[in-house]
């Protein structure tokens, strides 16, 4: 269904390009179309498939995922099994697992994998927009499964959601100009060490290929402070070392989806500490800008009881659109962002 309406929509697309190249395409008119190019392939993320895929990766089978454990791998196999599905690419010729040894992730945690899956750029395939989540959560505790929907399932599935997004560009011939790397990070729960490995020991990607990281953790959910208006998404250190990506950020945003951008926990006297807390930040210390989007915590984080019935299905809709336009703006831009405030 997605695909016959993917490509209704481009067929009306393709004519009214044709009506006005007829008459020497102005560059308002080009913007309309691209702009509605854009707006086509990101409609394809809905609150219905994040549901349908949100309802399995959080289900008790996957046993709350903890990092070397059996329902982890059930999950990376998931995570695979997607990719093979929409025929999207591994990173690697030997598959979409970067394997993280038990030596490196502690006597307590056995071996794990990062899941790496990515679309080739059309014009700058070596220069990499990287989106990120971590796979894993907090597993079984006192025969109680820790599901993780929102942390960090609403991150994992939305990065699926996009994937699919970005392959239907491309199928249509509208793929990327820069490559997009979809990183699904191990161990994220023990200390960020499946970020860690990729960043600080086996950078698949050269480090300086890498224009900047999207990274997802917990986009379903509304806290306390949103309660009474939830049009939101925290966004943490966007400005921290590119002001052109803030920028970008934000007039994305205004552009394609309104959300309110709060930035409370972008501080630096933030006492959470959320910046340096989550996968984003193992980019960001090898002076690669970062967007960190984060709905925050609630009475269900780190709990057996963050279970997927509670997601804003509609909302996280929302907020994966505003990372998909964020992306799409990075890879497409004729420019490779600055770093620099």
């Amino acid at each position: 269904m997605k695909r016959v309406i993917i490509l209704t929509q481009l067929f009306v697309l393709t004519l009214y390009n044709c009506g006005v190249s007829s008459k020497s395409t102005s560059t308002s008119d080009q913007n309309l179309i691209n702009d509605s190019l854009v707006v086509t392939f990101a409609n394809t993320i809905t609150a219905s498939e994040l549901k349908e895929a949100l309802y399995i990766y959080a289900s008790d089978e996957f046993e709350g995922r903890e990092a070397g454990k059996a329902g982890e791998k059930k999950a990376v196999e998931f995570l695979k099994n997607h990719y093979i599905s929409n025929n999207i690419s591994p990173l690697q010729d030997d598959g979409y697992f970067q394997k993280i040894p038990k030596a490196y992730l502690g006597k307590n945690i056995e071996e794990s994998n990062n899941v790496l899956a990515y679309i080739e750029g059309s014009e700058k395939p070596n220069e990499f927009i990287v989106i990120s989540a971590h796979l894993d959560h907090e597993g079984v505790k006192n025969g109680l499964i820790y599901n993780g929907a929102d942390d960090d399932g609403s991150g994992t599935v939305a990065i699926l959601e996009i994937a699919e997004a970005f392959k239907i560009a491309k199928n249509n011939g509208f793929g990327p100009k820069r490559s997009i790397l979809f990183f699904h990070a191990t161990a994220e729960e023990k200390g960020l060490l499946g970020s860690q490995y990729f960043t600080d020991v086996e950078p698949i990607v050269p480090l300086k290929n890498i224009v900047a990281n999207l990274n997802i953790d917990m986009i379903g959910r509304i806290d306390e402070k949103h309660k009474k208006k939830n049009n939101y998404i925290y966004l943490i250190g966007s400005d921290k070392l590119s002001l052109e990506l803030h920028k970008l950020s934000e007039d994305t945003n205004a552009k394609y989806i309104g959300l309110d951008l709060d930035y409370t926990y972008n501080s630096d006297s933030d006492p959470n500490h959320f910046f340096s807390r989550s996968d984003h930040y193992n980019f960001a210390k090898h002076n690669i800008p970062v967007i960190f989007y984060f709905n925050g915590t609630h009475e269900d984080y780190h709990k057996p009881t963050d279970t997927p019935d509670k997601i804003e299905y509609k909302l996280m809709e929302k907020r994966t659109k505003l990372i998909f336009y964020t992306a799409w703006e990075l890879a497409n831009n004729e420019d490779r962002i600055s770093i620099g405030l």
